[in-house]
């Protein structure tokens, strides 16, 4: 497959990236504050969710390019199939889908299997690079009967880009405006069929309006141990690598869940292995390579687990407000909310109530602690469907 470079973005063919940048030079990873200020949201560690520049450049031979290679999300990729199989039989794009859910679980991996699966083109841009209307016009004249565009970001859209959108997804027509004043005009254009595909880590900050003009909303959702180690075979068969089962299983083990956090680790794995002078990855190699990363047994890096620890140590476990605890390690609250807390509320090691975040007993067992009587642990289920912290914005306590 030939693959297309920008701005060290490697797209396969025929694929269109626009550079995810502001007017001001920002990277779209980063916020911009109401007075000015660019906060980095970024989490600096190996086990990050979010892409880096290595992933960008590792993982799109890695992408599977049809649904039956892509691992996880049964329920999602049975929906997408019937409508494909659909869409191709009538000859007509398939409907505008709202890809949602935590960094890392492959939305633009889905996205572009899409367009694979539809024979179609896909343009590739993000809401952040989408300011001005002229922006808007530029992107969707490009298209074509049946292309795919991709949207990342898409809760970032300014109200005047989105509001853009509505006709050109809507009913294929954009509004240009001309002139000024009295000899302002309004000429409606029509535009080719078209598939719009948005995603997004907070669902809960697009408005109604764009939402509801999605035929499909779909939630990617945290992956399995067995979905995995799936994942972790087939990369390392990817990248050429004898790997053995126990040493896979471990490497699953610590991937919180997120497919690409298992591609980073079997390739940090894998460096560690020849530097070691070993050509197997057993399941003793696997281990000493995660401890080097400081990376634990339930996939809790340094960052982690100070977080539990000045909960537990210094506010006796809880209940304490998300503001204090950025005070105190040193972090910014969203990033806390954003970056750190969904897997450790998902996991079960936090839980987030009314009055402040509090330890679990598993967060006490975890740090080697004696959790106190009155503490009650929670489960994987009650603690994903209490906190559902990628599609709402809760008030913060």
């Amino acid at each position: 497959m030939t693959i297309i470079k920008n701005n060290g973005y490697q797209l396969p063919e025929g694929s269109v990236y626009q550079p995810a940048t502001t007017t001001n030079g920002a990277v779209s990873g980063s916020q911009t504050s109401g007075k000015g200020k660019v906060q980095d949201r970024e989490r600096h560690s190996v086990m990050s969710s979010n892409e880096t520049n290595s992933d960008r450049k590792s993982d799109q031979k890695l992408r599977p390019q049809h649904l039956k290679e892509y691992i996880g999300q049964s329920h999602l990729k049975m929906m997408l199939t019937m409508s494909i199989s659909a869409a191709l039989e009538r000859k007509e794009p398939i409907d505008h889908v709202l890809l949602y859910g935590p960094p890392g679980l492959g939305k633009t991996t889905l996205a572009q299997v899409i367009a694979s699966e539809m024979g179609a083109k896909i343009h590739m841009t993000s809401g952040p690079s989408l300011e001005r209307p002229r922006d808007i016009v530029g992107l969707v004249h490009q298209l074509e009967a049946g292309d795919v565009l991709f949207i990342d970001e898409i809760h970032r859209l300014n109200r005047v880009a989105e509001e853009l959108l509505y006709p050109a997804i809507e009913d294929f027509m954009i509004d240009l405006t001309s002139g000024k004043g009295h000899a302002t005009r309004t000429m409606r254009l029509p535009l080719p069929k078209f598939t719009l595909i948005g995603a997004t880590t907070k669902a809960g900050s697009i408005s109604k309006a764009l939402r509801d003009r999605f035929g499909f909303s779909c939630r990617l959702d945290f992956y399995n141990q067995e979905e995995l180690s799936k994942i972790v075979e087939r990369t390392g068969g990817i990248l050429g690598l004898t790997i053995e089962q126990n040493a896979v299983d471990q490497i699953a083990s610590r991937s919180r869940g997120t497919p690409r956090i298992a591609n980073r680790l079997v390739r940090l794995v894998r460096d560690f292995a020849q530097y070691k002078g070993k050509k197997e990855i057993d399941r003793e190699i696997a281990v000493e390579a995660l401890q080097s990363y400081q990376v634990d047994q339930s996939g809790l890096d340094s960052t982690d687990r100070k977080l539990l620890h000045v909960v537990i140590n210094n506010y006796d476990g809880g209940p304490v407000g998300i503001d204090t605890i950025a005070a105190t390690i040193g972090e910014d609250s969203e990033t806390i909310e954003d970056v750190y807390e969904p897997f450790l509320i998902q996991a079960g090691f936090l839980q987030r109530t009314p009055r402040g975040r509090i330890a679990t007993a598993l967060a006490y067992k975890h740090l080697g602690k004696n959790p106190p009587a009155n503490q009650l642990s929670l489960d994987f289920g009650r603690a994903e469907n209490q906190n559902d912290s990628f599609a709402e914005n809760d008030e913060k306590p």
